[in-house]
């Protein structure tokens, strides 16, 4: 299967999926729909498929090392055992009710690093308006303890990726923007922004995972309908197309880790569109000729 032969493996109509991740112990990928409120679990090879309802608006989701998981809900952080109860270890800017969390996934030292943006879910989950840059990026270690990584502020926090020689790299949806920072490991901070890409043609940035290659796959949301593959240094080295247009989150899985899954979203999307396309909100995957590397644990 090449990479413009994406294939719609499971139909979830996911709201807002999410934080895809690959448990390589148990061949399962495990990701959110944000405002659906539950956690998916599936077998591409079988089918199986498992789901778990969420007491509130699940962000993200990433494993532990005794084989649970870690979980971003709206405010809080929380260990959870696939089907148990939640168990808050952190709650992130709590004295700021008009923010929640979004994009959360474990840092190569064990810690989980999770961002912060303005909510932009209603009562009703219809859309709420983003007037400002309100989003900031924490890091929650093993014991619950919260640290503030930067001053720098985001109108949406998304995608987290630790590169080779010390560099981390995130971005800003609304700003079309993704950034690379020098990444000072001892003291769990990040050092000055630097633009890693701008302006990218295509939709805006979501999610990403790197290749075993140290390449960044960006999926392109709202409107972009791929997943760009980005080389060390920032440039766009190619696009794989998907039959999605909101593509959000991705990550290589598979026995050889060459799979490429992504998830997507279908928020504000109308009645006449989702018939036309009724596979919004599905996962995708792809065989793009590269392999991906296995997902850290935290804790």
């Amino acid at each position: 299967m090449h990479e413009t032969e994406a294939t719609l493996i499971l139909d979830a109509r996911d709201v807002v999926g999410e934080s895809l991740v690959w448990d390589e112990r148990r061949s399962r990928l495990v990701w959110v729909d944000i405002i659906g409120r539950r956690i998916h679990r599936l077998d591409p090879v079988s089918g199986a498929h498992e789901t778990w309802p969420t007491p509130d608006l699940v962000t993200s989701i990433g494993l532990r090392e005794d084989g649970g998981a870690i979980v971003g809900l709206r405010k809080d952080i929380a260990r959870w055992d696939f089907g148990g109860p939640f168990r808050t270890i952190a709650t992130i800017e709590p004295d700021r009710p008009d923010t929640r969390l979004n994009e959360g996934v474990v840092a190569p030292d064990g810690s989980f690093w999770v961002g912060t943006m303005a909510n932009n879910i209603g009562p009703d989950d219809a859309p709420v308006a983003i007037t400002g840059d309100e989003g900031r990026l924490y890091r929650v270690d093993a014991n619950g303890a919260v640290t503030a990584l930067s001053d720098d502020r985001f109108g949406i926090t998304n995608t987290m990726a630790w590169m080779p020689g010390g560099r981390f790299v995130t971005a800003d949806t609304m700003k079309n923007a993704l950034y690379s920072y020098d990444l000072d490991r001892s003291a769990s901070r990040l050092g000055e922004r630097r633009m890693f890409l701008a302006d990218f043609p295509r939709g805006l940035p979501d999610g990403s995972c790197l290749d075993a290659e140290d390449h960044v796959w960006n999926c392109r949301v709202v409107g972009g309908s791929c997943v760009l593959r980005i080389a060390p240094d920032g440039k766009p080295e190619r696009v794989a197309e998907l039959s999605c247009s909101w593509p959000t989150s991705c990550a290589f899985g598979g026995a050889e880790l060459d799979t490429l899954f992504v998830t997507s979203a279908r928020f504000t999307m109308s009645a006449e569109h989702l018939d036309a396309a009724p596979h919004e909100g599905g996962v995708f995957a792809l065989r793009p000729g590269v392999r991906g590397v296995p997902s850290n644990r935290f804790g």
